[in-house]
């Protein structure tokens, strides 16, 4: 073999060991974030942009928000570990509960969510009160929502309205803001909704209340929460928990998060909370 062939063939061989020795670079980690999808999914986004940012800050890795297509899907996501943190309502907690044998962990809610509402609202001047629904187009939001159909049926019932039974048409409009749109259009002549985007639509000018206005307000019930799956380990928990509980609006960041997540400030919470949830969605029938 010729001197010079035999060199490159060293050269050779002493650049494949090199890439041999070399580490394998892993994939970069990602922790994954879903949330019931209560809004539009641009305002969906908007929320979640800063919190996920906030979180990598935190974690000390890629945050990612993954959008569902409805409540099951969010449900499903964490169950089967699709994701690794659900912003779930109080009834898609209870649910992700059953479906998962318990496996669901609540980290943290807003603190309005200890006491939470929902109200009927109606731009027809004849609807005064929950009784004269009797007959009338109604619409709830996703039918798997605490705020925006669980606890206004329940309240539907305590007062001997059965929503099939005593309404003309009974809809879902998926959403919260698509229920104030339809009953603001007279598609429906009333609608049930969580008090905190109505407020919000008011208070940004998106809705007439002189128009469309409150004629029943529920009584308080524990509501939306951050939960994880159980698989995810103690320490991961504690870490993800602190960095929610550390939002303050002393600073610029918290300042926005906050008031993006319509919240005063974060607070601990636990299974124990949401046990009226589960209740009322037994006695209503649907889980």
């Amino acid at each position: 073999m010729p001197r010079s062939l035999a060199l490159r063939l060293l050269s050779l061989l002493a650049t494949c060991a090199s890439l041999v020795s070399m580490p394998v670079a892993r994939a970069e980690q990602v922790f994954r974030v879903t949330a019931i999808p209560d809004e539009s999914p641009t305002e969906l986004a908007r929320k979640a942009a800063p919190l996920m940012k906030f979180l990598e800050g935190r974690l000390g890795m890629k945050v990612e928000f993954t959008p569902v297509t409805d409540y099951a899907a969010a449900v499903e996501a964490l169950v089967n570990r699709k994701v690794d943190l659900a912003w779930f309502g109080g009834f898609t907690f209870v649910q992700a509960q059953a479906r998962s044998g318990g496996r669901i962990i609540p980290l943290v809610q807003r603190e309005e969510d200890a006491k939470f509402r929902s109200v009927f609202i109606t731009a027809d001047p004849e609807v005064r009160t929950l009784a004269d629904l009797k007959g009338r187009d109604v619409s709830f939001g996703s039918q798997s929502s605490t705020s925006g159909h669980l606890m206004p049926r329940s309240c539907l019932l305590q007062a001997g309205l059965v929503p099939e039974r005593d309404f003309r048409r009974v809809a879902y409009s998926g959403a919260h803001d698509a229920t104030i749109a339809a009953v603001a259009a007279g598609k429906v002549q009333a609608g049930a909704v969580n008090i905190s985007v109505w407020d919000k639509f008011v208070a940004d000018g998106k809705i007439d209340a002189s128009k469309v206005r409150v004629i029943y307000e529920t009584p308080p019930f524990y509501d939306y929460n951050w939960s994880v799956h159980a698989e995810m380990p103690a320490a991961e928990r504690e870490k993800l928990q602190q960095a929610f509980l550390g939002l303050n609006r002393d600073t610029s960041e918290g300042r926005e998060i906050l008031d993006l997540q319509r919240a005063s400030r974060f607070v601990p919470t636990r299974p124990e909370n949401y046990k009226g949830i589960e209740d009322a969605a037994r006695s209503a029938g649907l889980l």
